[in-house]
């Protein structure tokens, strides 16, 4: 799952934070727009509730008469996977579940002096205001969360020219009001293994954090430790954070379903030699990801909710098993006003170079 550069509209190609065209009916081979250009932040991610600030530029080569010209802000979500039929149908036969949401639809017309513009270039500034509840911009297999700004231009009636840059959005939580401190957090897990016909021994697992809320981009830092109590040795610990991702939708006949999907946002592998009869500590840090869904829980009107977990597995490939340690993680992003004092402007957040295309 790539949560930044990748995710498009359905049926949509372009890459976030660049303009791309939009289809239009065949122009006369001299059009009157020479060309329509938005001009937005470079690889900016907006906090949800922030302002877009931008400027549209329309290049004509020739007067243009009774002209519309406007931008749009736009954010839509859609999901759809195909599943088998309940067991009282025909096991042959899938179907499809859907859903959709309209997050946002804001437009700004631009007032033209006399109902006419002459040839050259004319500029048009406009802002506009996120609402504070979005979620953030997503992609899967199953399901997108876009966002975009659309400028266009027409003429009697006829659309002579459009222009479309999608945007990054940040997802905000009201989670760090509710905690303002966090405790500690201590996991373990202990299996016991047989090995050599009769042989057995107890491995401990045992993970600690000094807290299990993030934000995007933090950094994430934990401590494993590991008994051996066996006399063979242990020396592969994989690290990975997972998002499990449960979508909702709904049959042809209007009949809700739910969907869960993981993907493996990030892992790291240790291939230390951990000795028999010894116990061995491991600090290990994860950098997230600067655009992230925030954790949720299922809602009504949600097409789809979001939870993390860190997963340290220790392989044990002498005994035919594995030993693993589950911890939740909480993703939470603060709102405008509370990230003002690290935002760029107006809850504008630069991309990080190492996050850049």
């Amino acid at each position: 799952m790539d949560y930044l550069t990748r995710a498009k509209e359905p049926g949509i190609s372009g890459t976030w934070g660049r303009e791309r065209d939009v289809s239009l009916p065949s122009q006369p081979p001299m059009s009157v727009v020479k060309s329509i250009e938005l001009v937005l932040p470079k690889d900016a991610i907006y906090l949800a509730g922030s302002s877009i600030k931008g400027k549209m530029i329309l290049t004509l080569n020739s007067t243009l008469v009774d002209p519309i010209v406007k931008v749009e802000l736009v954010g839509r979500g859609y999901i759809e996977w195909s599943e088998e039929a309940g067991a009282s149908r025909d096991y042959s036969r899938n179907v499809i579940c859907n859903n959709k949401a309209d997050y946002v639809h804001k437009t700004k017309t631009f007032p033209v002096e006399d109902n006419w513009l002459s040839a050259g270039s004319h500029t048009f500034d406009f802002h506009f205001n996120l609402p504070p509840s979005l979620p953030s911009t997503f992609s899967s297999k199953f399901g997108h969360v876009f966002y975009f700004v659309q400028a266009s231009c027409m003429g009697r009636e006829h659309i002579l020219a459009k222009k479309r840059m999608y945007l990054l959005v940040q997802g905000t939580s009201a989670f760090h009001k509710e905690t303002p401190l966090q405790n500690p957090l201590l996991v373990e897990a202990e299996e016991k293994v047989s090995y050599n016909c009769c042989r057995q021994g107890t491995i401990c697992l045992q993970i600690q954090m000094e807290k299990n809320t993030f934000t995007p981009g933090e950094k994430v830092a934990f401590t494993t430790e590991i008994n051996n109590q066996t006399s063979k040795c242990i020396k592969t610990v994989i690290f990975a954070l997972y998002a499990h991702v449960q979508y909702e939708g709904f049959t042809p006949g209007a009949e809700r379903r739910s969907r869960l999907d993981s993907s493996e946002l990030l892992r790291q592998e240790a291939n230390t030699h951990m000795t028999r009869f010894n116990t061995t500590k491991i600090v290990s840090t994860f950098n997230l990801p600067v655009l992230l869904s925030v954790s949720s829980s299922t809602r009504d009107g949600e097409i789809m909710n979001t939870r993390y977990e860190l997963v340290i597995t220790v392989h044990l490939p002498w005994s035919l098993t594995s030993l693993k340690a589950k911890v939740p993680i909480i993703i939470t992003s603060a709102s405008v006003d509370s990230a003002s004092c690290h935002s760029s402007e107006d809850g504008v957040l630069p991309m990080s170079p190492d996050h850049q295309n």
